[in-house]
C-alpha cells in the first residue's frame, strides 16, 4: 500500500500505520518524527528523509529508507531491523535493547550510546561509513561494527569512542593507529575467531547494500572490550 506522506502530521502518518493490515510505502516523507514507533509486524518503505526518533521503540518491524535519515534512529528499540541506504544523524541507537540497524552511508556522533543487552536480547549497528564522536558511549552491550567503506583522509571514528564503555563490543575496520581510546578499554586486533561473531551480520550488510563479504572480512579489524562492567567504581566506593 502507498501512502503520500505530504503535509501529514506524524500522529495522523503513524495511526495509518498501525491500522493498516499491509505492507507500507510511504512517499514524499519530510522530517516526520516518530515514523513507525513501537510498531511490529510490518515492513515499511520510506521514500524521503524522516525526521528524528524513526523506528523509537521498534518492536520487531522492518524500515527500510532509501535516502538519509535524521537523529536518534530505532531510540530504545527492542526488536527489529532498520536499514538506511544512506547517512543518518546523531545518537542513533539511543539506548537500543534489540534489534539491528545497518546504515550504507555515516554515522553522526554517540551512535550506540547507551546500548545494551539482556539474556538474548542482542542489539547491533552496522555502519558502512565513519563515525562521528562518542561513538559507543556508555555502552553497556550490544555489538557496533564500523566498516570504513568510503575512502578518504578522516580517521574511521572521531573523539572520544568508548568513553565510559562497560560492555558489549566494538570492530572497527581499521588498524586504529591513530586513534586514542580511554582508559578503561582494551583495543586489539580482532582475530579469525573474533570476526566469527560478526560474520553474519557482515554478511546481512552486505546483502542490503550489494558489497562483498570476503573484502570486508580481509582487511584488519580491530576490537575494542571494556576492562570492566564498573569503570567508575572507584568514584563512588571509599578505599
Amino acid at each position: 500500500m502507498i501512502l503520500n506522506a505530504k503535509n501529514l502530521d506524524f500522529k495522523v502518518l503513524n495511526d495509518k500505520l498501525r491500522s493498516a493490515n499491509d505492507d507500507y510505502i510511504l512517499t514524499c516523507c519530510c522530517g516526520q518524527r516518530f515514523i513507525a514507533a513501537g510498531i511490529s509486524d510490518k515492513k515499511i518503505t520510506i521514500n524521503g528523509v524522516p525526521g528524528n526518533a524513526l523506528g523509537a521503540y521498534l518492536n520487531g518491524a522492518t524500515i527500510t529508507v532509501n535516502t538519509n535519515a535524521q537523529d536518534a534512529v530505532g531510540d530504545t528499540m527492542n526488536e527489529g531491523k532498520i536499514v538506511i541506504h544512506g547517512n543518518i544523524g546523531d545518537a542513533a541507537g539511543y539506548a537500543m535493547r534489540g534489534g539491528k540497524i545497518f546504515v550504507k552511508g555515516n554515522a553522526g556522533y554517540r551512535a550506540g550510546i547507551h546500548m545494551k543487552e539482556y539474556k538474548e536480547k542482542k542489539p547491533v549497528i552496522v555502519i558502512g561509513g565513519k563515525a562521528g564522536s562518542f561513538l559507543g558511549e556508555y555502552q553497556a552491550g550490544g555489538i557496533i561494527v564500523v566498516l570504513g567503506l568510503y575512502d578518504d583522509e578522516k580517521p574511521i571514528v572521531s573523539n572520544f569512542p568508548c568513553t565510559g564503555m562497560h560492555g558489549g563490543k566494538m570492530f572497527l575496520r581499521s588498524s586504529c593507529e591513530n586513534i586514542v581510546f580511554p582508559h578503561g578499554v582494551t583495543p586489539k586486533t580482532a582475530t579469525h575467531d573474533d570476526l566469527q561473531e560478526i560474520e553474519e551480520y557482515i554478511a546481512e550488510f552486505c546483502a542490503e547494500f550489494q558489497y562483498d563479504k570476503r573484502t570486508i572480512l580481509c582487511s584488519p579489524f580491530t576490537m575494542i572490550v571494556p576492562d570492566s562492567k564498573n569503570p567508575y567504581k572507584q568514584m563512588y566506593v571509599a578505599n
